[in-house]
């Protein structure tokens, strides 16, 4: 899968040097539309380059960009791409992912003050070179400080979205070598954090020699640093750049390894605890009696009262088993002595996408197309929520574009059976609360997903005080990724979710978790004071491809680190309670 990785970051740097270089928007919009096809597709491109048809049989990606793919799978290269780099110096290619930092932007500073790459960017920063520069602000200044900041605190962790799937994908690959009996990742990436600062996999076999070499060899590793009998640890090459660790177990141990490196720490030390007063001693090897002898138990052949499988262990120590996402010592144990350990929701019980886009704004989707593909994945409602007039880089719809499109949706779920279809929008909440289109226009919609996406900066009370209005209003349904930041690369709005939360509860309405890994806004901190305060939660992908639906396992996990049921998610919800829901708010 690091193919499609490596041609996105390609294919955006193309993007990033045609708008420098002053092409044509379609051209720059062309390019990168690819490079967010090819991170989200779940199939390694590689493996369709001998056939340009199968490439360009995948939305998005038109001939010359087939040509470009085969191109790199043959060659290593992009001929397009590295000409590219001989007119725009790649470090000027890569301060435009800083938030805050547009292509014109990078150019300004390029060209005016040498900044060539983030060592140059951060060296003007400190010494006030970029307040000689006409046009760049001393706002604009400081929020590139800004971004510089949280950037390099953020630099060593992996996103959950991309180290899941290279998990999955070692663990698969694992799996089919000769004499391994059982595999899984561990770790904080088990728990579904959002994100990981390496990749744990466990495994038994009947040749160890074979699997560890076997991992060692991956074609994904770039330097092998620790390779023993039980644990070979690697880095995984660019654009990872991960360690992954390897540690072989013996199969009866297998349960009490996975509790271990699963963790976390905290929750660890509390089992450790209980079995202590219960006389008992717990390591990676299984539960064992505690006896008065400082040699290892496992290593004086003591036998284990529990170790195969973590539900024997926990068990043993007089518990229910414990989900991992809920082994953060956050109150975990006191709802299993009280028995009251959520039933947490599940990927299956999700029946119903409440925000994607179509061509209409900036999706991949006709209205057929994205109502055929949710029927398709089980959903009995889809609600078509393309973006409102002021989102303009997302081609937002001005109020005539809308009443057409609300007609056009319409016009389809009068022929499609099987499913909903909803004429909604995701209607930009503006800088003073206000939403994007006035009462009357907002009226005639289905439904309505209120998100911020400009002004990103706002101190909390005033960003608090924008949502709220929002929540308020009587027409909305959904509460948007609230924070609209972005993982590892912009904080996004600091708020007082506690009064948000309150709101939503009075005024019910639904709280967000957008499902995409760059997002997981709500973040799981928000979602668990939601459900104790008994707010409704929406989990929702966002769908702009056919493959953005597969980005719903982040987003439940990340409700599932959040002690969310399902009772309390309106996605998953029967249909008839569903709709009764939306109604109410016309």
């Amino acid at each position: 899968m690091s193919t499609n990785i490596a041609l996105a970051k390609i294919f955006d740097e193309i993007a990033a040097a045609l708008e420098i270089t002053g092409a044509m928007v379609f051209k720059v919009n062309a390019n990168r539309n690819v490079a967010r096809v090819l991170e989200h597709l779940t199939v390694d491109v590689a493996t369709l380059a001998n056939d340009k048809k199968k490439l360009t049989a995948i939305e998005g990606i038109g001939d010359g960009s087939a040509k470009k793919i085969i191109e790199y799978v043959q060659t290593g290269k992009v001929t397009e791409h590295e000409e590219l780099l001989t007119s725009v110096p790649r470090g000027v290619l890569e301060m435009t992912r800083i938030s805050g930092i547009g292509p014109k932007t990078a150019k300004l500073m390029w060209e005016k003050a040498g900044v060539t790459d983030l060592t140059t960017l951060k060296d003007r920063v400190a010494d006030g070179s970029l307040k000689e520069i006409p046009r760049l602000g001393e706002k604009t200044i400081q929020n590139i400080a800004q971004s510089l900041e949280f950037m390099n605190k953020a630099t060593e962790r992996m996103r959950l979205g991309e180290a899941l799937p290279l998990a999955e994908s070692i663990v698969e690959f694992l799996q089919g070598i000769k004499g391994v009996t059982q595999i899984a990742y561990a770790g904080s990436l088990r728990r579904g954090q959002e994100t990981i600062g390496d990749i744990d996999i466990l495994a038994s076999t009947d040749d160890p020699k074979t699997l560890a070499d076997t991992f060692a060899s991956m074609p994904l590793v770039k330097q092998v640093l620790v390779n023993g009998e039980t644990k070979v640890s690697v880095r995984i090459a660019p654009p990872h750049s991960v360690q992954a660790d390897l540690r072989i177990i013996p199969a009866a141990s297998f349960g009490a390894a996975l509790m271990y490196f699963t963790g976390s720490k905290q929750h660890n030390i509390v089992l450790r605890e209980r079995a202590l007063k219960k006389g008992l001693t717990l390591n990676e090897y299984g539960l064992f009696a505690d006896e008065d002898d400082p040699t290892p138990p496992q290593h004086r052949g003591a036998k284990p009262k529990a170790a195969k499988t973590e539900e024997s262990i926990y068990k043993a120590l007089g518990l229910p088993f414990v989900p991992p996402e809920l082994r953060e010592d956050r109150g975990e144990f006191a709802a299993a002595a009280a028995k009251a350990l959520p039933e947490l929701i599940s990927l299956e019980d999700i029946k119903a996408e409440l925000h994607s886009h179509t061509t209409a704004s900036d999706g991949s989707f006709s209205i057929e197309e994205l109502a055929n593909e949710a029927k398709r994945r089980g959903f009995h409602t889809i609600a078509v929520t393309d973006h409102s007039k002021s989102s303009v880089q997302a081609n937002g719809l001005s109020a005539d574009r809308l009443l057409k499109h609300i007609d056009a949706v319409r016009e389809v779920a009068g022929r499609v059976k099987g499913i909903t279809i909803l004429a909604g929008a995701e209607v930009d909440i503006l800088i003073d609360g206000r939403l994007d289109y006035d009462d009357n226009l907002l009226a005639k919609l289905d439904f309505i997903v209120a998100s911020p996406h400009a002004s990103l900066k706002q101190d909390s009370a005033t960003a608090t005080k924008r949502l709220l209005a929002a929540l308020r209003h009587p027409l909305v349904h959904i509460l948007g990724h609230p924070t609209g930041r972005i993982i590892n690369r912009r904080e996004g709005l600091s708020l007082d979710i506690n009064q948000l939360i309150e709101a939503a509860i009075k005024h019910d309405k639904a709280l967000e978790i957008n499902a995409n890994h760059l997002r997981l806004d709500l973040r799981d901190s928000h979602v668990r004071a939601a459900v104790e305060a008994g707010a409704l939660i929406a989990i929702d992908t966002d769908a702009h491809t056919h493959d953005d639906f597969d980005e719903l396992r982040y987003g439940v996990l990340t409700g599932r680190r959040g002690w969310l049921m399902a009772k309390q998610c309106i996605n998953a919800w029967p249909k008839a309670k569903l709709h009764k829901w939306i109604k109410a708010k016309r």
